[in-house]
């Protein structure tokens, strides 16, 4: 199973909604990059470190799981939807979704700050590519920052 850090600002979408929703359509991705992960990488059981971004207390707050496969954002063909794309075609969609299901919160928050000054997190990309939404974490990472965030 592969792992992710998936990012979405607490004002938009939080971990607490994601625990009363318990699954949920992970949506909006308009990056070309992003959309690639999901499209092409995620599947149905990964593991997901839920990152709350733009807000007071940046990092990793919680654990999801991919429950689905990659299927077309149906965003991409509302006409009345923030994410409408007026050049993504049925038949050819642009843009997909997973969906993605609540495992638990962070006992303890990992802030970013904190994260910057661990050696062990040193490659992680969220620190190259900080507007990247969806991001592959390797299993050393991964453990690292599970075990910041049960402490």
């Amino acid at each position: 199973m592969a792992k992710w850090l998936l990012k979405s600002e607490p004002s938009d979408y939080s971990i607490d909604d994601l625990a009363q929703d318990e699954i949920t359509v992970w949506n909006g991705i308009r990056n070309f990059q992003a959309r690639n992960f999901i499209k092409e990488k995620m599947r149905v059981d990964d593991s997901i470190l839920f990152y709350h971004s733009s807000c007071k207390l940046t990092g990793v707050v919680g654990i999801a799981k991919v429950v689905s496969e990659a299927y077309a954002d149906p965003a991409q063909f509302d006409e009345k939807s923030q994410y409408y794309d007026k050049k993504s075609q049925q038949e050819n969609p642009k843009w997909f979704v997973i969906d993605v299901k609540f495992e638990r919160k962070a006992t303890a928050i990992f802030l970013l700050k904190e994260m910057k000054t661990s050696p062990e997190l040193e490659d992680l990309l969220l620190f190259k590519q900080s507007r990247l939404s969806v991001l592959p974490v390797t299993d050393k990472q991964w453990h690292f920052i599970v075990s910041k965030i049960n402490s």
